[in-house]
């Protein structure tokens, strides 16, 4: 099954060029631009979870392979024109040991005291990073283990109470919501579910500097990815005002997975990272969005 998405993608990513002509945005985001970034090493790529700094000078990411980079984004008029970063470091576990492929780290969130949140999907749980010698534990809930193989807590993300909030990719069901996990620092609760909605899954999150949640999510067709993000005012442990800011059309962007949102003189702007599942034929791509309020 792995060899036919693959195959499919490597067929898809030769006529996005020509996709792309034909991409429309639809929604309440004005696309800024977009940015192929090109690295060495073996760790480079797999990016799932992103942060960026208030300023949008930085930048903070995550690897399936168990590693994290961080960066500095040179702009100029508000565009991405190159990154100069650091070298790609391996996440290490609780006990110091190197977390590795296997772990299939996913969502990255970093609180207000510069903590890390890292998601594991393959072992379904959430680990901190108060620096980076080793993780810290975090209380599993109950209901992680049982959650779908490959499809486990992919999208991550902290509230201005310093509250973590943990979104799988699937829900069990496909006519069930996603289940929202949220960590108040002593154990894990479910306030809500996010309502589904077309054929999309949950792949990115990031509270806004208004307090508003957004969330990342992916539909692949077999053909290629679509790409869309919505926005939720959270109102204690109820979800309202349910807005969709962007939906794209099939390549309009490589495998977008990482979501940091964050505000400048222009506006609320939302940026993206994709995951090249460390394949020769596709990218790791930084876009970004200004939304149109």
């Amino acid at each position: 099954m792995r060899r036919r998405i693959v195959g499919t993608l490597a067929v898809a990513f030769g006529l996005s060029s020509t996709l792309n002509a034909f991409a429309d945005v639809d929604h309440n985001a004005r696309l800024v631009g977009s940015f192929i970034w090109q690295g060495e090493g073996k760790r480079f790529g797999g990016f799932s979870g992103l942060e960026v700094s208030d300023d949008g000078q930085r930048l903070y990411a995550i690897s399936d392979r168990g590693s994290y980079v961080t960066a500095r984004l040179e702009r100029t008029d508000g565009q991405i024109t190159g990154i100069a970063s650091n070298r790609v470091v391996a996440l290490r576990d609780y006990d110091g040991t190197l977390i590795g492929g296997g772990g299939d780290a996913e969502g990255l969130a970093i609180d207000a005291d510069g903590r890390w949140y890292v998601s594991l999907e393959a072992f379904h749980r959430v680990v901190a990073y108060p620096s980076f010698d080793k993780a810290t534990w975090v209380p599993i809930a109950e209901e992680f283990p049982s959650l779908q193989d490959n499809a486990g807590l992919e999208a991550l993300a902290i509230d201005a109470a310093g509250r973590v909030y943990a979104i799988p990719e699937r829900s069990g069901q496909l006519t069930r919501d996603f289940p929202v996990y949220r960590f108040d620092g002593s154990a894990w609760s479910i306030p809500f579910t996010i309502p589904r909605s077309g054929g999309f899954l949950p792949v990115g999150a990031d509270f806004g500097p208004e307090g508003r949640l957004y969330l990342l999510e992916r539909e692949f067709s077999g053909f290629g990815f679509r790409s869309r993000v919505r926005r939720f005012s959270v109102e204690g442990d109820i979800i309202a005002h349910i807005e969709t800011l962007l939906e794209t059309a099939t390549w309009a962007h490589d495998n977008l997975e990482g979501i940091a949102v964050w505000q400048d003189a222009q506006g609320i702007r939302l940026t993206m990272i994709s995951d090249d599942n460390f394949k020769f034929f596709q990218r790791t791509e930084l876009v970004e969005y200004i939304v149109i309020d």
